[in-house]
């Protein structure tokens, strides 16, 4: 049935709270039965009542035209939204097509299959679903977040999380597995025991999580107070004390831990037991995280149990940071390049003074400094990238501890100059945890835990500059 033609005239004449039409991009809408149920009040709708309201309409509401509505996998067609790599019209020395299709895939699943429970767990602030757990394990999601290694070998991988826009469910959706797998791939010396829980991990049967940080121990990894003491047969550890702002270990079965022992520091990994406690800590994002404060009390741990070697754990987890550091610069370079885009779509649509917003230099200026942190960041990320795939684990370990740290401590700075802009563009919007500035309210509140966690900012800096110290020329010492 064709769509009738109505003058401007003729919708004038609806302009009650009784019979109320409106015009919003040259579309007649009847919103009689709608105004009491106007999730922002009757009063809104009661002044455009008759009139052109598509002004009035963008300036609460998105814009989405339908030449820019998307489909589950698509890029998005606003400037700077996308690395230049994924861009038609640019190439990049790293990437093939293989790369592209990998990245298709990953979004489309994640649009698909992540987005939707990540909104919902960030809100309720209850944990991953097994389903979801369930979905990643048999796409190999779950071994493709662990980066390249022999995990990955006769898998078919899938790759890009970070855009579900829901900073809690992020690290809720088995970012403990990330930091702490890696470490029992590499370092943990009971083969037999190592392929066990790879396996069951990686199916998402079991849960693991990275147990190093403590109240009175932080970025000071040296400060631990958590104790395993040998039996006097030698076959076991026992172990005592607590570990605090533990991502995912509200629900894990394994613990990567980090303990003094009797000559120094070894990393042992102890399984779920009665001896072991875990409490759910409430931070400024949501509980979907499950950061947890934990309780060792007597837990009796095989030696077989023990990564690398006993009182050298330093070793085991100053190269395990290199891999948790690097995948949390890839996430808030990412998080900051979704803030630049809605703060162009935002400025492109929102009308101040009879002008749109991005008529205002200053905005415009504010937009350049964004786009440069994000662009600067992103090419330094792709380099360092390069080089872990041309490195074995050893030379990683050696060569880059210093450049990652210095690219992620530069990311993090580069998040709280991008968050302090976007909501002075957004103004009251990007302090609201709903509507058109959620994307930015959610960045500006969460962007201090990847400056926080896996190293602070300045303790990375001093780290980056010390690595680089090491390979002065003696001459010039």
């Amino acid at each position: 049935m064709p769509h009738e033609t109505l003058t401007r005239d003729a919708v004038a004449e609806h302009n009650t709270a009784d019979d109320l039409w409106c015009i919003i991009d040259h579309k007649v809408y009847d919103l009689t039965d709608f105004v009491d149920a106007h999730p922002g009040g009757s009063v809104v709708l009661t002044q455009v009542a008759g009139q052109d309201a598509t002004t009035a309409f963008y300036n609460l509401h998105r814009q989405e035209p339908e030449v820019l509505e998307q489909k589950p996998g698509d890029l998005s067609a606003v400037p700077y939204a996308e690395p230049l790599w994924l861009r038609p019209q640019f190439r990049s020395p790293y990437y093939k097509e293989s790369h592209r299709r990998l990245q298709k895939a990953m979004r489309e699943f994640n649009d698909k299959y992540i987005y939707p429970e990540a909104q919902e767990k960030e809100k309720d602030g209850t944990f991953i679903s097994q389903e979801l757990i369930d979905r990643m394990a048999e796409t190999n999601v779950l071994a493709m977040r662990l980066g390249p290694g022999e995990h990955l070998y006769g898998r078919e991988i899938l790759g890009e999380l970070v855009r579900a826009n829901a900073r809690g469910f992020q690290d809720g959706n088995m970012a403990g597995m990330t930091i702490s797998l890696t470490a029992v791939r590499q370092w943990l010396n009971d083969r037999e025991l190592k392929e066990r829980i790879t396996q069951e991990c990686l199916s998402g049967k079991k849960k693991i999580c990275l147990a190093i940080t403590e109240a009175f121990a932080g970025s000071d990894v040296a400060g631990i107070r958590t104790t395993a003491e040998k039996t006097p047969d030698g076959k076991h550890y026992i172990v005592n004390g607590t570990k605090k702002w533990i991502t995912n270990g509200v629900w894990c079965d394994y613990f990567v831990t980090g303990c003094k022992t009797e000559k120094g520091f070894s990393v042992i990994l102890i399984e779920r037991s009665d001896a072991v406690e875990t409490k759910l800590i409430k931070t400024s994002y949501s509980t979907a995280a499950g950061t947890t404060y934990i309780q060792f009390e007597n837990a009796k741990v095989p030696v077989s149990h023990l990564m690398g070697e006993e009182d050298k754990g330093f070793q085991v987890i100053m190269s395990n940071f290199n891999h948790e550091r690097w995948m949390m610069a890839c996430a808030v370079i990412r998080q900051s390049r979704s803030v630049v885009e809605e703060c162009l779509k935002w400025s492109n649509q929102r009308i101040v003074f009879k002008q749109k917003l991005i008529a205002q230099p200053t905005i415009r200026q504010k937009l350049a400094k964004m786009i440069s942190h994000v662009e600067a960041n992103q090419a330094w990320l792709e380099q360092i990238t390069y080089q872990m795939c041309s490195m074995s684990y050893a030379q990683q370990a050696k060569l880059l501890s210093g450049p990652i740290g210095l690219l992620k401590s530069f990311a993090t700075r580069s998040a709280h100059e991008i968050a302090d802009e976007a909501v002075n563009i957004f103004g009251g919007r990007g302090l609201t945890q709903g509507g058109m500035g959620k994307v930015v309210e959610m960045f500006h509140r969460t962007y201090k835990f990847d400056a926080i966690l896996g190293g602070t900012e300045e303790i990375l800096a001093d780290l980056g500059v010390r690595q680089a110290l090491k390979e002065m020329p003696k001459s010039m010492l």
